[in-house]
């Protein structure tokens, strides 16, 4: 009995703006044999009369038309046609989620990235890149450091006003931008370096890309890249884990790329958002009874660059069975509520972190009983401040927080 053949892998095809006479051999071949090709209307309009093969523009919404349209043309010849190199920022890791490596073969150009830094003499190993195609402009906040290198892929014609607003915004209105448009084509351009606080330029060609050179104004905070921002940093209404305990609560919940974090009790968010800073694939659903305090969590995870915090409004008994596992628990609120300790525990999978806080003694007495039952380690976080003390300076003590962390084996 003769095997029934595989079907022929779906083979994604790299295009840049300088189209057609752009692409190698190999790609060129790829589409002319094609009996359809799915892209963009703007990529399949760059395709000659020679390709023969049914065209079909992606819908909008993209991702979630992908799988129904795969299975539409089933056991033909797929071609896809993306933006430069297809698995960067592309819809090949759409498409190898979807269908698998192994029935999908990519055929990469080279991204606006690659030539963007070509064109500016930058190494790219010492630029950050990012995105806000499909995505919040204050993410970009995070990126913000003095002296940084950053390539922004621009979702339209009107995302370089929008950048520069946003530096303004943030203290980084010395910074100088450029917008590379039309990368690759024999039309390409380069605009003059102009900072943020001059910019004025109308929206040029919606194919671009924006570099900007960090430079914080004089008067701006220090945000730096590690745990511990400084209290000022935050909206508060006086709830908010201070900055060195802050920082001695990151260390040990331990946030790595790509994990998800429960803050429960958000107050103003900034366990959370000191979590999700850590890295850009790193993840939070922080919870607050309060709705008040929830508006002022989501505008400090706008301003300090970290959007996709999500915000539950809620008292956390109710709606914890609601969000995904995590791999690490911090409560911060809300600890004498009976049973929560015990559900974030039962939450946590193997190697999981949780961390608690608290300044009362009612709440000490529950970690004391939790370290009983579940191991981990105790301590107690004291910081005193230097004060006035008429014409001396003497130490003013805060409330002592009294710390559980424990592993879950």
């Amino acid at each position: 009995m003769n095997a029934v053949p595989a079907p022929p892998p779906v083979t994604v095809v790299g295009i840049g703006a300088d189209g057609w006479g752009g692409l190698p051999d190999a790609s060129r071949a790829v589409l002319r044999d094609a009996e359809v090709v799915l892209g963009g209307p703007r990529q399949l309009d760059l395709l000659p009369p020679g390709c023969a093969g049914e065209r079909v523009a992606w819908p909008s919404p993209l991702r979630p038309a992908v799988p129904g349209l795969l299975a539409a043309h089933s056991g033909r010849r797929i071609a896809v046609l993306a933006s430069g190199d297809p698995m960067f920022y592309g819809i090949g890791r759409a498409l190898t989620e979807v269908l698998g490596a192994g029935a999908v073969r990519v055929l990469p150009h080279p991204s606006s990235v690659s030539y963007a830094a070509a064109r500016l003499g930058w190494p790219l190993e010492d630029v950050e890149v990012v995105t806000l195609v499909g995505r919040p402009a204050p993410r970009l906040a995070a990126a913000l450091h003095h002296g940084r290198r950053l390539l922004v892929l621009s979702a339209d014609a009107a995302t370089p006003a929008t950048v520069a607003e946003l530096l303004r915004d943030r203290g980084f209105g010395p910074s100088p931008m450029r917008v590379l448009e039309r990368l690759g084509a024999p039309e390409e351009h380069t605009t003059d370096p102009v900072t943020a606080d001059d910019w004025a330029r109308p929206p040029g060609d919606p194919l671009n890309l924006v570099a900007v050179e960090c430079r914080r104004a004089p008067d701006a905070p220090h945000l730096g890249a590690v745990p511990g921002l400084p209290d000022d940093a935050y909206e508060h209404d006086g709830q908010l884990t201070k900055r060195h305990v802050r920082a001695a609560t990151l260390g040990v919940l331990a946030p790595a790329p790509g994990e998800l974090l429960w803050d429960i009790g958000g107050g103003s968010g900034s366990v959370a958002i000191e979590w999700m800073r850590v890295h850009p694939s790193c993840r939070a659903v922080t919870v607050e009874r309060d709705p008040e305090r929830a508006a002022r969590i989501a505008r400090n995870a706008d301003r300090l660059g970290v959007p996709g915090l999500r915000v539950v409004t809620g008292d956390a008994t109710e709606v914890i069975d609601r969000l995904p596992a995590p791999d690490a628990v911090f409560v911060g609120g809300g600890l004498t509520a009976p049973g929560l300790l015990d559900v974030c525990w039962e939450a946590l999978p193997a190697g999981g972190r949780l961390v608690a806080n608290t300044v009362t003694l009612e709440s000490e007495a529950l970690l004391a009983d939790a370290r009983r039952r579940h191991g981990g380690e105790l301590v107690r976080l004291s910081v005193a401040h230097a004060v006035a003390v008429g014409g001396f300076t003497g130490w003013r003590q805060a409330m002592p927080v009294t710390q559980w962390a424990v592993r879950k084996g």
